[in-house]
């Protein structure tokens, strides 16, 4: 591309979901684009990889926006996703496994988990209804889809601004709580042990809410074949739109002239020009090394040095010898306690966080299948050990051992069904999508920002023009539909800055 100032041409620094859909939208609406990606393949960490035949899911567990009744379902319509895709509803989203084999289960029917907890902990009466009123507070913020008949869509939209105008103040509370602020009332200790878990601690409860009210409503589904075939989906709609894309090129520099932003240039020492660069790529490594740090204020900075990243991952993938169709259907897996706790990266652990894929038999062999076990982890104890390679790998493995005889407790005789074993570290993640202290979703919504959700982060850097940012570090919260609904806000703010109608078309 040759430099130039009106020929609507732009760079997009990332392949991962934003960039993919920046690339999208921007074709949509008549941009000539191209996008520069680092690895090899598209999708960022929303991914999986294969091992000796089974294939490993390093992403989604539910898709908000399954439901055609809901308007997000017009996102994945447009960037190609929903085409001939199936999704599963499950009746569980996770559920807690004691020492004393009682059995905690989250399910996704309101009604039923309510009754449920109810009988589990009578004690706590009062803070599982609250939570109960919670979930049914955000059942109506869902504008609902374009399928819905003209008149029922606009009662739908007045009675959501209704709700938010006179429920503000329970928002305000449910935004401003932790999980861990709320677990912490619980009397059970199985209870309050699991409200830490299930959400990240930090977490604001709002998001819990609502995820539970989606799962609720069946508008957030597992798309059989995981998350490489969204991806795949998602390039495929770009490609077709006249996209250009190119992999193995990680952009070193941004280059800027007169506090313009003109090109990127590569590790390679290659040079392109644009009158436009947007950066779907990790948060700091744009900021403060694409572009050297040149372009920060006071509140640029107070993010990076006060916000909450997610936490990075050890993520450990088995391939095994046994179906678990015996084992319920669950949207994130099961936790049980440790009879015996296990150190594991430098930590105690007293409980283990499995994912199940019974219900995707394109994930592994006929009769076989794969188990997806995490443990958040310190960014810093894994920087300093990658340091001796050998030392890495003997980790590595050594936590694949701990991991299948920790299994043992859960399913006797795992250890001689398990084929394959994948261990991915904070390394591994930083070393495919160079993610700022590994974070596999970008920043947190915690008390200290929830200012965001009403108010946006903004999309460009202050003192350089030209320039844009889009996906999960301007746009906080976690999950796939941020990148696309990041990318949407730019592209409009690009076609009003060149006073064009803003347009989408569904394939």
């Amino acid at each position: 591309m040759e430099q130039s100032t009106n020929d609507r041409s732009i760079i997009i620094i990332g392949g991962g979901f934003a960039g993919l859909s920046a690339g999208i939208y921007c074709r949509m609406n008549g941009y000539k684009t191209r996008i520069f990606e680092m690895h090899s393949k598209p999708g960022g960490l929303c991914t999986s990889w294969n091992r000796d035949g089974f294939t490993i899911d390093g992403c989604i567990h539910w898709l908000v926006g399954s439901s055609p009744m809901s308007s997000m379902y017009s996102m994945w319509e447009e960037t190609g996703i929903a085409r001939n895709r199936e999704f599963i509803d499950y009746d569980e989203y996770v559920r807690f496994e004691g020492k004393d084999g009682r059995v905690l289960i989250f399910y996704t029917d309101i009604q039923r988990l309510e009754k449920h907890l109810l009988t589990f902990s009578p004690e706590d009466k009062a803070l599982i209804k609250e939570f109960i009123k919670g979930i049914r507070l955000c059942l109506p913020f869902d504008t609902p889809s374009k399928r819905i008949p003209f008149l029922k869509r606009t009662a739908a939209r007045i009675k959501m601004i209704f709700n938010f105008v006179i429920n503000g103040r329970k928002i305000r509370y449910w935004i401003n709580t932790t999980a861990q602020d709320f677990a912490e009332k619980f009397h059970n200790p199985l209870l309050k042990d699991a409200f830490k878990k299930i959400w990240i601690p930090e977490f604001s409860m709002f998001f819990m809410l609502f995820t539970f009210a989606w799962l609720h409503k069946k508008n957030a589904g597992y798309p059989l074949g995981g998350s490489t075939p969204l991806s795949e989906a998602m390039e495929a709609r770009y490609i077709s739109l006249g996209g250009t894309i190119d992999y193995n090129s990680r952009v070193e520099k941004i280059l800027t002239e007169n506090d313009r932003a003109t090109g990127i240039r590569l590790e390679n020492g290659d040079e392109y020009r644009a009158s436009r660069v947007i950066s779907a790529a990790d948060g700091y490594s744009t900021i403060f090394k694409m572009l050297e740090g040149k372009y920060v204020d006071e509140k640029i900075m107070g993010i990076y040095e006060k916000w909450t990243p997610f936490p990075p991952l050890i993520f450990i993938g088995l391939g095994v010898n046994r179906t678990f169709n015996e084992e319920p259907l669950t949207v994130s897996g099961f936790s049980f306690e440790l009879l015996n706790p296990v150190e594991i990266a430098g930590k105690i652990r007293g409980s283990m966080s499995v994912h199940l894929y019974n219900q995707d038999p394109s994930l592994a062999p006929a009769g076989k299948a794969v188990m997806t076990v995490m443990f958040e982890t310190d960014y810093d104890y894994w920087k300093k050990l990658y340091e001796d390679k050998n030392e890495y790998k003997l980790q590595k493995a050594a936590i694949a051992n701990t991991v299948i005889k920790a299994l043992e407790q859960r399913f006797p005789g795992i250890s001689s069904q398990v084929e394959m074993t994948d261990v991915a570290t904070p390394m591994t993640f930083e070393r495919y999508t160079g993610n700022w202290k590994a974070s596999f979703e970008g920043w947190l919504i915690t008390p200290a920002n929830s200012h965001v959700i009403m108010k946006p982060m903004e999309q460009t850097l202050p003192g350089l023009r030209n320039f844009y940012m889009c996906g999960q570090w301007v746009e906080p919260g976690g999950g796939l539909p941020t990148g696309i609904m990041s990318a949407r806000r730019l592209v409009r703010k690009l076609c009003k800055e060149d006073r064009l109608k803003y347009k989408t078309a569904v394939p």
